[in-house]
Parts: structure tokens; sequence; C-alpha cells
């Protein structure tokens, strides 16, 4: 699925942001450890042993333990035009009676950075800031995307959504969640860029949550800004652009309502390739089996995930418990599967709960993009 964030190709030009936050595996730095009985050998040398003398010595490697040995591996500094130092850590070749190096990827960004943008991955627009996919061909999807340990065991992913519009329920459900866990931000939501920021700061992978129309509209509305199957494309995409610049650091684009336009293939393509070509998932909530969101992404070659399971239809905690129990089910017979759920207290009381005990049943919960199709290397 996702390669992690690791180094950085090619420094000229690049902000200081650019030089300092560790670009994902594809381009790509990797953790190297040593196995074997050289591994030992000198377990208090550092980093700074490995620097050439006429080099600066900043931070161990990334990767690095303080106080671990680096043997096998080579450690370069460089110093850029502004000021900023680049780490660049790469294995040694092996000897005959050396030990053997195994690359360990870091999946996902680094979260000492993960509530600042990449500025690679914007564009200005009347709108405010919209994500494109990077010179390099890197895309929002990869930089954004929370870590995991990259193992194919048994996955899920739960995504909370309707954050940002109520201020006590969002910042419980960012405090009170687990990091593993993904949320949404509605596009119609209130200090939404302040809520980004906290989430990504706790470890949070995000979505941005666009309003769609559904069957029965206008009696049942999803507000401001809803994308409609009667409006020319040019009047939706300029809607879609506006709720995204609302926020940045996002993986991707999830669904709000939306059964009849996202069955509506003229009216969702536009959207749907607009999204893609941006380098962000779509999220399909579940909520209609008309949807062509899945044929559609197929199609445009770009990354989609799609719920099984929508958690708190019933607003009760022991009921959410046991569609958790049913999502744990789906995940164990098919090897992944994703819930869905907003932000109400006995939503966010049962959801931690359950975190709680799945890890030690050898389930590892990751964030949405990690499951989505079309974002392996």
């Amino acid at each position: 699925m996702l390669a992690g964030a690791a180094g950085i190709s090619s420094i000229a030009g690049l902000s200081l942001y650019s030089a300092l936050v560790p670009l994902p595996l594809r381009q790509a730095e990797r953790t190297t450890t040593a196995v074997g009985a050289a591994a030992s050998a000198n377990p208090t040398a550092s980093a700074d042993n490995l620097v050439p003398a006429s080099g600066p010595v900043g931070d161990i490697a990334p990767g690095l333990a303080p106080g671990r040995s680096n043997a096998g591996a080579n450690v370069e500094r460089t110093v850029t035009d502004d000021g900023s130092v680049v780490t660049k850590f790469s294995p040694r070749p092996r000897e005959d009676d050396g030990p053997i190096l195994i690359d360990t990827p870091r999946i996902g960004q680094d979260p000492r950075m993960a509530a600042l943008p990449n500025d690679l991955l914007l564009e200005d627009s009347p709108y405010g800031r919209l994500p494109v996919v990077g010179p390099d061909g890197w895309r929002p999807v990869d930089q954004y995307a929370r870590p995991w340990s990259g193992a194919r065991g048994t996955r899920i992913a739960i995504v909370v959504g309707g954050l940002g519009l109520s201020q006590t329920g969002t910042q419980r459900a960012i405090q009170e969640l687990p990091a593993e866990i993904t949320l949404a931000f509605a596009a119609t939501g209130n200090s939404l860029q302040r809520w980004m920021q906290e989430a990504r700061r706790k470890g949070h992978e995000i979505l941005l949550q666009v309003p769609f129309e559904p069957f029965d509209y206008p009696a049942n509305d999803p507000g401001r800004g809803t994308l409609l199957t009667n409006r020319p494309v040019v009047e939706n995409l300029s809607g879609l652009h506006e709720a995204m610049a609302r926020i940045t650091n996002y993986t991707g684009i999830m669904n709000y309502m939306g059964g009849r336009f996202l069955s509506d293939a003229t009216a969702l393509e536009p959207v749907m390739r607009d999204i893609g070509k941006r380098g962000l998932l779509f999220f399909d909530d579940g909520s209609s089996a008309r949807s062509l969101t899945g044929q559609m992404a197929k199609a445009l070659d770009m990354p989609q995930a799609f719920a099984d399971v929508q958690l708190d239809g019933q607003l009760d905690r022991q009921a959410i418990l046991q569609r958790l129990d049913e999502l744990e089910r789906i995940a164990l017979r098919q090897g992944s599967a994703i819930g869905t759920a907003s932000a109400f207290d006995e939503t966010v009381d049962a959801i931690r709960l359950w975190s709680e005990e799945v890890s030690r049943r050898g389930i590892e919960i990751v964030g949405v993009s990690a499951l989505a199709n079309g974002t392996a290397p």
C-alpha cells in the first residue's frame, strides 16, 4: 500500500520545510538495521562517528536511536544555501563476514511535521490553496498518510466524520480517539484549519467531507455548497474547489450524503476526475447501494475506498460495540475492513474501548489510505 516517508532526492531551491521533512519511501531513504553477530559489536557508537570531519553534525540520522550502533550504515550531512541541514542515511555494502542489512520502510509522513503542509503539493486558486500532485509525482494521499507497520496482517480502518460542526464534539474526538482513527472534517464546519492542525499533531489521518445531493433533496438538504446533479459542471467544480480550500493536509475526499449525485455518472465523472488528478483518494461512506464511485475510480485509475460497516446507526454504546465486533469479523474473513461513524459521545466512547482491546487480538488499526485501492507503490 503506502510507502513511507524517507529522504529528499534533490534540495536545490526547496524551502526550509521541504529540506527537513523526510519524503516517502518511493524516493527514498530507508532505515537500515544490522542483524547478526556484528550488530552488537559496538553498542555505544553514535552517528557522529560516521560523519565526515568536514561536514556539520546535527541530530542522529532518522530511524536510529541515540546510543545504538550505526554499523553497516553511512551518514552524510550537508548544508543547503539557506542553512538547513540535510541528512542522508544509506547502507554500506555487506562484507563477506558482515551483518545482513535489512531495509525497513517508514510508511507515511513524519509525525513531527504532520500539521504543516508540503508547499510543493499546493497551488493557488481564487478559492485559496488547492491540493495538487507534486512536480516529482508525489501525491497528497502519499504525503499525509498516517504511518503504519507495512505488515500484511488483518487491518481495520475507522473513519469518524462530521468534525468541525460541533466545537465540543470535535475537541473530544480529537483528544480521546486513538491516533489510528481517521477523522473527516465537514467542509461546512467552523475553525477547520485550527482543528486540522490539532488533529494532525495528535497523529490522525484526515479527510475532507463534501456535501453531495441526496435522493430526497431539497427536503433533505446537506447544507451550504452541496454539489447538485442539475448544475453545470463548472459550478460543481467551483463548489468542490471552494470546499477543498478550507483546509490542507488531507489524504482525500469523503461524501456527506449524496445518494443521487454518486449514482449519476454524468455529474459524478468530472468531480471524480478532478479529485483523482489532484492526487487524492475518494472514500465512499457506503450509504448508497447505487453509488458509482468504485467503477468510476477504477476507470480513472485513482485511489478509492468503500466502507463495509456503518457503526452508529443506533446511538447506543453497546449497539456500537456490537457493530465493531461485526467489523472485526469481516476483517478477519477478508483481510481488512473499513467502518464509518459520526463524532457522537457514545461513538467516541465505544471506539476508544474497542480499540484498547483489538490490538491484543493481532489486528492493526490503520489510516483509511492504507486500505484504498491505488495507493500501493
